[in-house]
């Protein structure tokens, strides 16, 4: 009788010890959800896919009224406003998206999440890949913004895909750990939007960094999204890169990557009860 190739093998921890490796194996369903929530997203609209071209345009004009003719407030930069306020609001608007749609990934996939084994980790990075697609078309958007107001960006647009990993980095690891809250936690669900409105209010994405008090500076840099939203900002308008500016994205990236770690350390000690508790 041939002998069989096939061996069962029951371990403690063997799960564990394979996640990380777990994650390759399952590329193709990361890559499957991806495309399915992109798709999803603007399912059944009357413009699709336009949504991620209209409603940056919108909130552009509807800030740089505000800001700009009412409030009277400096940009601070040799630059039309209203690409002042885009380059603020790109980075802010695909955090505010990835924290939305990553902290409901998880309950919006309930039948999936209770089935079957897969690392539990794909379905939020689904999520904010979803929402990097819809960056990536306002980051074309703001070319041909660039090309009508005739303004050429500086030399440091090279360091932009530095910023652009800067802001995935932040988003990922603010909505993992949101993702996992949400799960143990449903009130989160509530308590989310006001987050991401409240969010709006104290980062630069109307109004320049440099009309922060000097006292409250440090606390407004406490704000992770300060850090990326300047440090966008300077790569495609240029302007000063001063030592608050410095300080604000060193904090960025200390705290994005401190999140991140404490994040998958805290979404790993709860994957084990998703199935239960979703």
């Amino acid at each position: 009788m041939a002998e069989n190739p096939y061996h069962l093998v029951i371990e403690p921890g063997r799960i564990e010890k394979n996640y990380w490796k777990d994650l390759w194996r399952y590329r193709e369903l990361f890559y499957i959800l991806s495309w399915r929530d992109v798709k999803v997203k603007y399912k059944q609209t009357v413009i699709g896919v336009l949504w991620s071209i209209l409603r940056p345009l919108l909130v552009m004009g509807i800030f740089t009224i505000v800001f700009s003719y009412f409030a009277k407030l400096p940009a601070n930069i040799d630059a039309p406003y209203a690409l002042f306020v885009f380059t603020g609001m790109l980075p802010w608007q695909f955090f505010a998206s990835s924290l939305t749609e990553c902290s409901n990934s998880l309950i919006a996939n309930t039948n999936l999440v209770t089935k079957v084994y897969f690392p539990r980790l794909i379905v939020p990075a689904s999520a904010v890949i979803a929402s990097f697609v819809d960056f990536l078309i306002s980051l074309a958007l703001l070319s041909i913004l660039l090309v009508v107001y005739g303004y050429l960006p500086p030399l440091q647009i090279l360091l932009l895909p530095f910023f652009l990993f800067l802001s995935f980095l932040v988003s990922f690891s603010f909505g993992l750990y949101l993702t996992a809250l949400n799960v143990k936690y449903r009130d989160f669900r509530y308590i989310i939007p006001f987050i991401v409105q409240f969010g709006l209010y104290i980062s630069p994405v109307g109004f320049s960094s440099s009309i922060v008090p000097a006292k409250w500076r440090i606390w407004f840099d406490l704000n992770p999204m300060v850090g990326v939203i300047n440090g966008f900002r300077w790569c495609i308008l240029g302007g000063s890169f001063d030592n608050d500016t410095k300080l604000s994205i060193t904090i960025s990236i200390f705290l994005s990557l401190m999140m991140l770690v404490y994040a998958i350390k805290y979404f790993r000690n709860t994957e084990k009860t998703f199935a239960d508790t979703i």
